[in-house]
């Protein structure tokens, strides 16, 4: 029988758009609940704050840092086996992490099986949205991370719920029945069609090096691919908001961790503090279609990647409202101010580096971008477990967190500005050299003379 393709822009997108909705609300949104078990973990294991907060370090390493592998999964397989393979090996990781007897046994299981798995689901969602949407692809990033915040919302309640009914070792193994949804997800995506003059060809991985060559240097070449070296040779804006985006990943993920110990810390019973996620991610869901609708404008789009910038800076300063008061208005105000944020970062992070790389080099880009990420995924909340333990104030972790956001915010915006002036000066001296170059077609004559007048005039210039 043959296989079905499917054209970009089509009615069958839409449903590839909720697919990617929900795969996203079952993965990205679970980190949100993490906060939830941190006490009741380190209670069981016996652990500091430090040695506890390995597990959310280790679980978004693996979300980001298998972006190569799941790179090289997507161009072999397509998306849609991808995504299933990464729910079965979520649902796998958390089920084993259920029956886990020791911390090391913990982080193997919740944080490297399932973060791997959910790397997979996740970022093969995202590329293929970037495949089935051309004209509307600006907003179909901003609805399908709704996703995110309906995760945000959710899994907090769910966790609190199971929490308290079976522990977190039942509430874990209910999870792993959770994210098998995201193999009924997987089984959704269509192979996608793309039209090149009357004929359609179904989009395929580049043709393969030349058989003559060693291994070891095939091996190479694949790496230097699949990181998307040659990107990052060429192109300084990916180079900019690789950089910038792994520095914001070390202050981002703090609040969603450690908002919820610190409320509790300061007498917040435990179903209120963990609602304080669950704000931030239900004003998600109303503010990201309507700010998607805005940065998908025409006129909007030379300048996303600044508004990305000032997202990020505001995110920053945001966070500098829980060092003033861990009451609980104090803090459900800070959610709400935070929301607004977070729904720029949200709709914008993967939007602007489409913008940035080509299309057919994006799955290499994004392999890239989330390895670096997951490095700063790894480092971050021990870091700031580490400085907790050793201060006992939850205020430095803030700090911290604003930190790395706003020195990134400044590094982006400054450096995106440059970038662009440099191209800028570089494409007026190319149409200015275009426009004395000597015309095709020019007698021998004609073009003396054309020189003669160039020379004379450059003369000139030097002499002034």
């Amino acid at each position: 029988m043959p296989q079905v393709l499917e054209r970009a822009d089509s009615r069958w997108s839409w449903v590839v758009l909720l697919a990617s909705l929900v795969t996203q609300a079952l993965t990205m949104g679970f980190p949100a609940c993490i906060g939830v078990f941190f006490t009741d973990l380190q209670r069981d294991f016996k652990a500091s704050n430090s040695e506890t907060s390995w597990f959310p370090s280790i679980l978004g390493a693996m979300v980001h840092g298998g972006g190569p592998l799941c790179s090289i999964l997507v161009e072999r397989f397509g998306c849609r086996v991808t995504m299933m393979l990464g729910g079965v090996l979520a649902s796998l990781g958390m089920v084993a992490s259920s029956f886990s007897s020791t911390l090391s046994e913990f982080f193997l299981t919740a944080g490297v099986i399932t973060g791997l798995g959910m790397c997979f689901s996740f970022q093969s969602g995202i590329t293929v949205l970037g495949l089935y949407f051309v004209r509307r692809r600006p907003l179909a990033n901003a609805l399908a991370s709704i996703g995110i915040s309906v995760g945000v919302t959710l899994w907090p309640l769910l966790a609190r719920y199971l929490l308290e009914a079976l522990g977190w070792r039942g509430a874990f193994l209910v999870f792993g029945g959770v994210f098998l949804h995201c193999c009924v997800c997987g089984a959704i995506l269509r192979p996608v069609a793309t039209s090149v003059g009357p004929d359609i060809k179904e989009v395929s991985p580049p043709p393969s090096k030349t058989p003559t060559r060693s291994c070891l240097a095939t091996c190479i070449s694949t790496i230097r691919y699949h990181l998307a070296f040659d990107v990052l040779r060429h192109n300084m804006g990916y180079c900019i908001y690789v950089v910038g985006v792994t520095w914001m990943v070390l202050g981002f993920s703090l609040p969603h961790i450690f908002l919820v110990p610190y409320a509790m810390h300061y007498g917040v019973e435990e179903y209120w503090a963990a609602m304080l996620m669950s704000v931030i991610g239900f004003c998600n869901i109303f503010l990201r279609p309507v700010a998607g609708l805005m940065v998908g404008r025409q006129s909007v789009a030379a300048y996303r990647k600044y508004l990305f910038s000032v997202a990020i800076l505001l995110n920053g300063l945001t966070n500098l409202i829980c060092t003033v008061s861990a009451d609980f208005r104090v803090l459900l105000g800070y959610c709400l101010v935070y929301s607004l944020s977070m729904c720029g970062i949200g709709i914008l992070l993967f939007q602007v580096l489409m913008d940035t790389v080509p299309m057919d080099r994006f799955p290499s880009a994004l392999g890239l971008f989330t390895i670096l990420c997951g490095i700063a995924s790894l480092i971050s909340p021990p870091l700031a477990g580490l400085l907790l333990d050793t201060t006992n104030n939850f205020n430095y972790v803030f700090y911290m967190s604003s930190a790395f956001l706003i020195s990134a915010a400044l590094f982006m915006g400054s450096g995106f500005y440059a970038s662009e002036k440099k191209q800028g000066g570089q494409a007026k001296v190319e149409d200015i050299l275009s426009e004395t170059t000597p015309m095709q077609g020019l007698t021998l004559e004609s073009k003396d003379s054309a020189k003669k007048q160039l020379c004379s005039e450059n003369m000139y210039v030097t002499s002034v």
